[in-house]
C-alpha cells in the first residue's frame, strides 16, 4: 500500500504546485512586512496602548468564554431532552455567522437603543453602552462561548460512561465525581480551549471596528487599518503588522501545544443516565444554564430577522450590487479552497494551511498592498486579493473535513483500486469523490459562509465601487442609516446561510441516485 500510496492522491505536480502557491501567498506578504517594517520608525504609545488592549480583550473575552462554557457544556452532557440535538447544532450557528451582521443583532439586544437598553429605561436606569472594551469582549464571548461548549462537550462525551455507573454503584455525591472524573479532564481539556480562543480573538478586526469606541480600544489589527486608510504611514502599518504577527504566532504555538485529548481512557461507548445529577436542584440549575446559553444566542439572531424585514424590500440598489460581489468572491474563494485542499490532503499539508492560520487577514492583506503598490492600483486588485486570502482563512477547515475522510477511503479502497490498476484520475472520479460528497459540501459551505461574511482585507483595498455586503452595510451603519443598514444585515445573513447550506445540503444528496 505504500509504494502506490502516490498513485491513490494528488498527482505529484498538483501537490507540490499547491504547496508553492500557499507558502509563497503566506511568505510573500510577511517578507514585504518585514522588509518596509525594518524601514519604519518606532511605534508610539497609541500603538503599543493598542498591543496592551489586544491582549487584553483577548484574555477577558477567553477566560468568560471558557468559564461561563463549563456550566454550559456540563448541563448539555448530562441532559436529555426534546431539542437537544437542534440546540447542539444551532451552538455552531454563530461560527459561519458573519461579524458584522451578529455584532448589528449585539446592537438591537445590548445597544443605547436595544431591548436591555429598553428595560433599563422604564426601570429607571440608565441605557446600556455596548462602545469599548467590554462590547469588545461581550461580542466575542456571543462568538466564542458556543465553540468553547462544543469542545467541552466533546470532552465531557470522552469519558466512559461506565465510569459514571461505576459512581453511581458507589453511590458518590455530586461533588465527589466531579472532582473523580469531570475535573481531571478539565484540567486537560480547558487551558486548550481558552488559548485557542485567545488566538481567534487576538487578531479580532471586525468587532473592534464597530465596537471599540476610540483610540483607547483599538487593537493591533484595526491600527494596521488605521494607518493604511487615515493616514497612510506603511512603515507603520507594516510595523504594527510585524507585531501582530508575532503575537498571533505565538499563540498559535502555545495552542497547537495545549490542545491535548482528554485522557480517560477506554470504554464501551454507551450512553448511560447521569444519576449522580438527579436531583431537583441540579436540574433547576442544568434548565438554567441551558436556557441562558439559547437566549443569549437566539434573542440576538431572532432581532437581526425582525428588525431586518422591514427595510429588507427597501434596500438601495448598491446594496444589491454589493452582494452580488459577495457572492462572486464567495464562489471563486470557495473553489479555490477546495481545489488546494484536495492537492494538500496529507499530514504535511495540513500542517501548512495550520501555519497560515498563524498569519492574520490584515497582515497578509497588508503584505499584498505593499507587493502590489509599485506595479498597479491595489484597489483594483481588491476583489480578486479578498477571494485569495478568504480561500486561504478556510483551508484549514476544508483540510481538516476533507483529509481523515480520503484517508479513510485509501484504507478501504486502496488495495482493491490498486488491484484493479483504479489509479490516478479514475481513482478519483470513480472511487475518492463520489464518497467525498459529504465533507466537500460541508468544507465548500463552511468556506462560502465564511468569505461571504469577511470584513477584513476588503477593508483595506475597496474603494466606494467594489465594496463587498459585509463592507457597505458597515457603511451604512456608519452612516446611521439604520433601515437599511438592518435589511442589509438580513441579506447578509440569508445568503450566507443558503451559501451553506445549497453546498452542504448538495454533499449529502447520494451521487448513484
Amino acid at each position: 500500500m505504500a509504494r502506490g500510496a502516490g498513485a491513490l492522491g494528488a498527482p505529484p505536480w498538483a501537490a507540490a504546485g499547491a504547496a508553492l502557491f500557499v507558502a509563497a501567498l503566506v511568505l510573500a506578504p510577511v517578507i514585504a512586512v518585514i522588509w518596509t517594517a525594518g524601514a519604519a520608525g518606532r511605534l508610539g504609545p497609541g500603538d503599543w496602548a493598542a498591543v496592551r488592549f489586544s491582549l487584553t480583550q483577548a484574555a477577558l473575552s477567553a477566560l468568560l468564554s471558557a468559564a461561563l462554557a463549563v456550566p454550559v457544556a456540563r448541563a448539555l452532557a448530562r441532559r436529555r431532552f426534546p431539542g437537544r440535538g437542534a440546540l447542539v447544532t444551532l451552538l455552531g450557528a454563530p461560527f459561519i455567522l458573519p461579524v458584522v451582521v451578529a455584532v448589528f443583532g449585539l446592537l438591537a439586544v445590548f445597544g443605547r437603543n436595544g431591548i436591555a437598553s429598553n428595560l433599563l429605561d422604564l426601570a429607571g436606569q440608565e441605557p446600556l453602552s455596548i462602545y469599548g472594551l467590554h462590547g469588545v469582549v461581550l461580542a466575542h464571548v456571543f462568538f466564542n462561548l458556543p465553540l468553547a461548549t462544543r469542545l467541552l462537550l466533546q470532552g465531557w462525551l470522552a469519558i466512559p460512561g461506565e465510569r459514571f455507573r461505576l459512581a453511581a454503584a458507589l453511590a458518590l455525591p455530586p461533588g465527589t465525581v466531579f472532582r473523580l472524573l469531570e475535573l481531571p479532564m478539565l484540567v486537560r481539556v480547558l487551558p486548550g480551549v481558552a488559548v485557542v480562543i485567545f488566538v481567534i480573538c487576538l487578531s479580532s478586526f471586525a468587532v473592534a471596528l464597530i465596537l471599540g469606541g476610540g483610540p483607547a480600544a483599538t487593537t493591533v489589527e484595526l491600527a494596521i487599518y488605521q494607518a493604511f486608510r487615515f493616514e497612510f504611514d506603511l512603515g507603520k502599518a507594516a510595523a504594527l503588522a510585524l507585531v501582530q504577527l508575532a503575537l498571533a504566532g505565538g499563540a498559535a504555538m502555545l495552542a497547537a501545544r495545549l490542545a491535548l485529548p482528554p485522557a480517560m481512557g477506554a470504554g464501551l461507548d454507551r450512553v448511560v443516565p447521569r444519576w449522580d445529577a438527579d436531583r431537583p436542584g441540579l436540574r433547576v440549575q442544568d434548565a438554567l444554564w441551558i436556557g441562558a446559553a439559547a437566549g443569549f444566542l437566539l434573542v440576538p439572531l431572532a432581532m437581526i430577522v425582525i428588525d431586518g424585514v422591514p427595510g429588507l424590500a427597501r434596500l438601495p440598489g448598491s446594496v444589491w450590487t454589493a452582494a452580488g460581489r459577495s457572492v462572486a468572491v464567495a464562489l471563486v474563494s470557495t473553489a479555490l479552497a477546495i481545489a488546494l485542499a484536495l492537492a494538500l490532503a496529507s499530514r504535511r499539508g495540513e500542517l501548512l494551511a495550520v501555519l497560515a492560520i498563524a498569519v492574520s487577514p490584515l497582515v497578509l492583506g497588508t503584505g499584498l498592498f505593499l507587493i502590489l503598490r509599485p506595479v498597479a492600483a491595489p484597489g483594483d486588485a481588491a476583489l480578486p486579493v479578498t477571494a485569495l486570502v478568504n480561500a486561504l482563512m478556510a483551508l484549514p477547515f476544508a483540510l481538516r473535513a476533507i483529509r481523515p475522510e480520503l484517508e479513510a477511503v485509501r484504507a478501504d479502497y486502496g488495495r482493491l483500486c490498486l488491484s484493479l490498476g483504479l489509479t490516478g484520475r479514475r481513482f478519483w472520479t470513480r472511487v475518492a469523490l463520489p464518497r467525498l460528497r459529504r465533507p466537500l459540501g460541508f468544507a465548500a459551505g463552511l468556506a462560502a459562509a465564511l468569505s461571504m461574511g469577511d470584513l477584513g482585507v476588503i477593508a483595506l483595498f475597496a474603494d466606494p465601487e467594489r465594496a463587498t455586503l459585509p463592507l457597505q452595510m458597515y457603511r451604512l451603519m456608519g452612516a446611521y442609516r439604520t433601515s437599511d443598514a438592518a435589511g442589509a444585515a438580513l441579506l447578509l445573513l440569508l445568503l450566507s446561510l443558503a451559501l451553506f447550506w445549497a453546498f452542504d445540503r448538495g454533499g449529502r444528496i447520494d451521487a448513484r441516485a
